[in-house]
């Protein structure tokens, strides 16, 4: 049974992935675990009070247990899961694909609209730049095509870099049409390569803990710099690459958070690093309405607040009447 078909008293008994933990104070002493439980569709929270023995392993990040409890949903705490224990899965009685997010399209749907959007790019130099990322023999390609776009925010799975690079460049692409002024070439190249530090930036989520982080050059060097560099390194090897085009397709990759405060070493100075920073928020922030909404209970249609859209998100196709109006408050136990 998925998160999203859970319904108040539904009994659980099933495999489920640790998505977050957190180790918090009681009020009168002691310590209890926080814990975030989901599936592709959603996740829930659930405490571990001191009394429940659970083995080291099993409380962290990534890990995949066995949950047997009862779904409730509380008029005043919200969705949660009251745990009866927590147990290693046994093989073969779940499965990955249940458990970890994805986009909504098939991969390959999308390798095919890369190729097609690679083949309407009439400059030379950014043609040959681009396939020697997307390539179907690249090793670029290999990870760029499982590659997470964030490590929470949105598309925060495997293929979100490729689903959401690909939908900013389709976005650029068709408001390129509207302001002639644009160099749709550079925009459309840019928009394809903006993200593509996050190859190095990031874990792709494939490995035991199937859980995306940032890696060790990631936290060093951040993913603006480390896609830079990359690009940069390839337009090198590039003969005869024009240097003012090669400056505009890297400007757009060093100003694309927009403003200083959000990362980016110089803000955007020309139309296509500012189309293509516009975009990537846009496409960003929808992004969390996704994630949002997949995490929503049956039939609620107001989010709590989330830090990426500053406020809460209301889906009003979930439901007749909008009665969960506020934000839910967090369940804290009263320590004997």
């Amino acid at each position: 049974m998925l998160v999203s078909e859970f319904s108040d008293g539904t009994e659980v008994d099933q495999v489920m992935l640790v998505r977050e933990v957190e180790r918090r104070q009681l009020r009168h002493g002691g310590e209890y675990l926080r814990l975030h439980l989901g599936d592709r569709t959603g996740a829930i929270v659930s405490m571990v009070w001191e009394e429940m023995e659970i083995p080291q392993e099993l409380a962290c990040a990534g890990a995949l247990v066995h949950v047997r409890g009862r779904y409730t949903v509380h008029p005043r705490f919200g969705p949660q899961i009251n745990l009866r224990s927590l147990d290693e899965p046994v093989p073969g009685s779940f499965s990955l694909e249940d458990l970890i997010d994805g986009p909504v399209r098939a991969v390959e749907l999308m390798e095919e609209e890369v190729r097609e959007l690679l083949d309407t790019i009439q400059e030379p130099h950014l043609l040959i730049l681009l396939r020697r990322v997307f390539g179907a023999d690249s090793e670029l390609w290999a990870g760029y095509r499982v590659a997470p776009a964030a490590k929470h925010y949105h598309q925060a799975y495997r293929h979100g870099l490729l689903e959401h690079c690909l939908g900013v460049a389709q976005a650029v692409s068709a408001v390129s049409a509207t302001f002639g002024a644009v160099d749709r070439d550079v925009a459309v190249t840019g928009a394809l390569l903006h993200d593509i530090g996050k190859l190095d930036a990031y874990t792709d989520g494939g490995g035991r803990e199937q859980i995306i982080d940032l890696t060790d050059a990631g936290r060093l060097l951040g993913e603006i710099p480390l896609g830079y560099y990359r690009i940069r390194r390839m337009i090198e090897d590039i003969d005869g690459f024009p240097a003012e085009l090669a400056r505009a397709v890297e400007h757009i990759i060093l100003s694309h958070h927009g403003s200083l405060e959000h990362g980016s070493p110089v803000v955007p100075c020309t139309r296509e690093a500012t189309l293509v920073h516009m975009i990537d928020n846009l496409g960003g922030r929808l992004g969390s309405f996704d994630r949002l909404e997949k995490e929503l209970a049956p039939g609620k249609r107001w989010s709590s607040f989330d830090r990426a859209i500053g406020g809460g998100a209301f889906f009003p196709e979930r439901g007749r009447q909008g009665t969960e109006g506020t934000e839910p408050a967090e369940q804290v136990r009263k320590a004997a």
